[in-house]
Formats: C-alpha cells, sequence, structure tokens
C-alpha cells in the first residue's frame, strides 16, 4: 500500500448519488456523504454526556462503596448478556437490504423478538430466583432481580431503533437520547445516594431510567420522522419472508454473540464467586472508567463503519476504509492507555480516594488489553458483512474459553490481580488475532498494520520514559498525575497540528 494512503480523508466513501438512499434524501438534501463527519457527529454530540458520566463517578464513589458498585457490577453483567440476544440479533439484518420496505419489516422481526425474550427472562427471575441468587453468592442481587426483564425490553428496543436509524444516517437523533440517558441516569444515581437507604439499588435504578428515557428519545424521534413509511411498510407476510430469509443470524450469530458476551461478563461473576462484593466494585469501577472513553469513541466509529462497510465491499474500496478506520483508532488510543499503564492507581487515588487506589491498579491491569479491544472492536462487523458468520461463532467460543480458564486459574491461586493479569494476557492475544483476521477478510496486510502500531509507539516513547522516572523517584501523586494529564493534551495537539489526515477530517466535520 503506497504512502499516499495514509494522508488521504477518511471520508473514503463520499458520493454524490443521492438517489440511492431515499431516505438520506428526505433527511439530507444538500449534504456530502462523509464516514468522518457522521462519526464525528455521533462522537460530538454524545460528549457532553461522557463528560457528565466522568464527572460524576468521583461523586458516585463518595456515595455509594465498593459492595454497592459490586451488586450494580452483577446486575449489568446480567442484563448485559441476556440484552446482546433480545432482538435474536435481527437488528443487524436491518442494515442489510436495498429496499427501506424489507428494513421496516426486518425492524418490526426485531421488536417481536424483543417481546418475546422479555417474556421468557420474566419467567426466568420468577423460578429460578434463588437458585441465580446462590450461583452469584450475593444475597443483595435478589432484591433488584425483578428489575431486569424490564430492562431488557427497553434496551432490546433501543438496539433495534439504534439500527434502524443507523440506516437512515440521522445521527443526531441518537447523540440527543444518549445525553438525555446520561443526565437521567446520573440523576437519578446522585439523588437516591444522597437518601442513603437503597444501597446499590440507587445505581441500579439509574441504570433503568437512563435506558428508558434513550429509548423513549430515539423512538419518538423516529416514530415522528418515519411514521407513514412503517405503517405502509409492515406486512407479517414479510416479516416472515425476513424471518426465513436472515435466520443464520438468530440461528449462528446470537450465539456466538451471546458467548462474546457471556465472556465479557465473566470477571464479574468469577470475582464475586472467588472473592467479595468489595473485589467486583473495585473491578467495575476500574473497567467502567477505563471502557468509558473507548466505547464511546469506538462505538460512534463502529456505529457508522457498520453502515458504511456494507457498501464499501460491494464498491471494492473495503480496504481503504479499514486501513483509515485502523489508523485513527490507534492514533486515538495508544497513548492514553500506554500513559494509564504507568500511572493509573495514582490517577484513581487522587480522583477517587484512597479507597479506591486497587480499582486503580486493575485499571492498569487491563489498559493494554483494553487498547487492543479497541483498535479491534469496531472492525469485528466485518466478518457479518462478509458473511462469515461460522468465523464469529468459532471465535467467541476461543475468546469465552480463555477468559473462563485465566479466571479461574487466578480464583483457584487467591489472587484477584492474577486472575486479572491472565484475563489481559488472554485478551490481547485473542483481540490481536481478532483484528488481524478482520484485516485480512479486508484485504489490508498484517505488516501494514504493525507499521501503523509501531509508528505510533515510538511518540509516546520520551513521554513513557519520563513518566517511568517520575513515578519511580516517587514525585507527588497529585503533580503526577497532572503532568500526565499534560503531556496526553500535548500529544493530541500536537497530532492535530502535524497529521494530514485527523486536519482532513477536521476539516471536513467543520464545513459538513
Amino acid at each position: 500500500m503506497s504512502s499516499t494512503l495514509e494522508v488521504i480523508s477518511f471520508k473514503v466513501l463520499a458520493m454524490d448519488e443521492k438517489a440511492s438512499d431515499a431516505t438520506e434524501n428526505r433527511s439530507q438534501n444538500n449534504k456530502k456523504e462523509s464516514f468522518a463527519s457522521d462519526v464525528l457527529t455521533l462522537a460530538g454530540g454524545t460528549t457532553f454526556a461522557q463528560i457528565l458520566t466522568i464527572l460524576s463517578a468521583p461523586v458516585l464513589t463518595r456515595l455509594y462503596g465498593p459492595e454497592d458498585f459490586g451488586v450494580w457490577a452483577l446486575y449489568i453483567s446480567i442484563t448485559s448478556i441476556i440484552s446482546v440476544i433480545a432482538c435474536m440479533r435481527y437488528e443487524y439484518s436491518i442494515m442489510l437490504p436495498e429496499s427501506d420496505e424489507d428494513a421496516v419489516n426486518l425492524l418490526g422481526l426485531s421488536l417481536l423478538a424483543v417481546l418475546l425474550v422479555s417474556g421468557l427472562t420474566l419467567l426466568s427471575v420468577w423460578y429460578f430466583k434463588e437458585p441465580i441468587v446462590n450461583i452469584l453468592n450475593s444475597p443483595q442481587i435478589g432484591n433488584y432481580l425483578w428489575l431486569v426483564p424490564p430492562f431488557i425490553f427497553v434496551n432490546g428496543l433501543f438496539l433495534a431503533l439504534n439500527n434502524w436509524n443507523s440506516r437512515t444516517k440521522l445521527f443526531k437523533r441518537l447523540s440527543l437520547s444518549r445525553i438525555f440517558s446520561s443526565v437521567s441516569s446520573t440523576a437519578t444515581q446522585i439523588g437516591f445516594g444522597l437518601a442513603k437507604k437503597v444501597g446499590g439499588g440507587g445505581l441500579v435504578a439509574g441504570s433503568l431510567a437512563g435506558q428508558s428515557i434513550a429509548t423513549f428519545v430515539l423512538g419518538g424521534q423516529i416514530w415522528r420522522d418515519d411514521r407513514k413509511l412503517i405503517v405502509k411498510s409492515l406486512h407479517w407476510r414479510k416479516i416472515y419472508e425476513g424471518f426465513k430469509k436472515y435466520r443464520k443470524f438468530s440461528l449462528i450469530d446470537t450465539w456466538a454473540a451471546l458467548m462474546n458476551s457471556v465472556s465479557w461478563q465473566l470477571p464479574a461473576f468469577l470475582l464475586a464467586a472467588f472473592f467479595t462484593p468489595a473485589v467486583v466494585g473495585f473491578y467495575s469501577l476500574g473497567f467502567r472508567l477505563l471502557q468509558l472513553p473507548m466505547s464511546f469513541i469506538g462505538g460512534s466509529i463502529s456505529q457508522v463503519f457498520f453502515q458504511r462497510a456494507s457498501r464499501a465491499l460491494a464498491e471494492g474500496t473495503l480496504h481503504s476504509l479499514v486501513e483509515n478506520v485502523f489508523k485513527i483508532l490507534v492514533i486515538i488510543g495508544m497513548f492514553p492507555m500506554l500513559t494509564l499503564t504507568i500511572v493509573g492507581s495514582d490517577v484513581f487515588t487522587v480522583i477517587f480516594g484512597k479507597a479506591w487506589t486497587e480499582a486503580g491498579v486493575y485499571a492498569q491491569i487491563l489498559s493494554l488489553w483494553a487498547f487492543v479491544w479497541f483498535i479491534s472492536s469496531p472492525l469485528t462487523t466485518i466478518y457479518v458483512v462478509v458473511e462469515k458468520h461460522h468465523f464469529g461463532f468459532n471465535y467467541n467460543l476461543f475468546n469465552l474459553t480463555t477468559r473462563l480458564l485465566s479466571l479461574i486459574i487466578g480464583g483457584l491461586l487467591g489472587s484477584a490481580r492474577m486472575a486479572l493479569i491472565l484475563f489481559s494476557i488472554s485478551g490481547i492475544v485473542v483481540y490481536g488475532y481478532l483484528c488481524l483476521q478482520m484485516m485480512s477478510y479486508s484485504g489490508v496486510k498484517a505488516s501494514r498494520a504493525m507499521k501503523i502500531v509501531f509508528s505510533n509507539f515510538i511518540l509516546f516513547v520520551p513521554a513513557g520514559v519520563i513518566l517511568v522516572a517520575l513515578k519511580t523517584v516517587e514525585i507527588n501523586q497529585m503533580l503526577l498525575v497532572v503532568f500526565a494529564g499534560v503531556v496526553i493534551c500535548i500529544y493530541y495537539l500536537y497530532i492535530l497540528k502535524t497529521d494530514v489526515q485527523i486536519k482532513e477530517i477536521m476539516r471536513e466535520f467543520k464545513y459538513s
């Protein structure tokens, strides 16, 4: 691949073919289609929500203890596992048909799946509450299991509506829903925390409130804008045809997604089984704040990438799209994650207090894995686009197995840190393989990917050496954290000033 590709605009797929997408014509008649502007609209519109979540964390850690965070983590783990199959994966099929009428019926099929899965969840909680509590070794979680089915219902609706929204490319609607979600969730959690009567239930209630508001806001906007198309296009026969045509999503991809979700939630379950709720709380806070900015940025890129990748494959430009997305992910994620590897415990001590230092240590342990996950996760949809469904199943089975073994070994050794170290190492290997395989499917050479990673690592080396030296001489923690923050800001300013591709993206967003 020539060096020219390193500096081409992120708008690899900009086109003037307005007639190719009736929905886009209706909403953006005079705008160019641009990957970069869509990503930045989606990411930029939710910046306020993410900042609010980050700023509220020091408040929540003073209103709730590690045990409360542990109960919340278990609730989130349970709902996350079920939510990923709430639509039985038919929500992904919404992006694929050329016809909006066919996509509407797949939206209807997804909503029917949500009703089915939510109903089955309610029955499971009703009949198996006690066994669930005993397996999780947490009597407190039993008080909140009845809130699982409603969360599955509203989250499943959101997933289906979210994919319809991605198809229409009206990403500002999604940004607005995320802002309302963050505000309502944070306000609810702080309100219950100040009352000091419900413990971890305040955190649980905040999650349910935030997801409900996000679904209501997004659903209301879609109904306002697309009601006529939806009502006109829905037919039971077409829903059934969609069910048959895309049955691989439910028969194969559902199990792959379920395994992937279970593997993500294994640390909370197994740390609870082998150790204490406080350990789960430390892990929950460390992982949550580590994941938050990564999933915020990576999720925004992934949302737009999936829509673009389907078209890029047909046009033969998938390799260019993937290489540019990969480079942006490395530029954004590597420097701060490597910094956190060095000063993570200091950051958590300064911001959240000494009681949460252990959470910072966990964040240090997981940071390298988080980076590899960050650069590979948005590319995961490639195997769906190229219809390699069996790869997804096999990969997720391997991922689940390695994570399970890592955490069990650490638990048997009696060390939560060792469990997370093994978990992190296995994650680096598995997600590294995933990333390279996705790039291979898209026609990008592994050597090209490694060159991008190495060139950005070199930029970190001087700052990394200084941070290690300062930590070795035991400089004041506050000064160390401030210095690390300043270094990260200087890095991003340097990138904005010197990287042609980034400058083009910002220029494109400015005039889009």
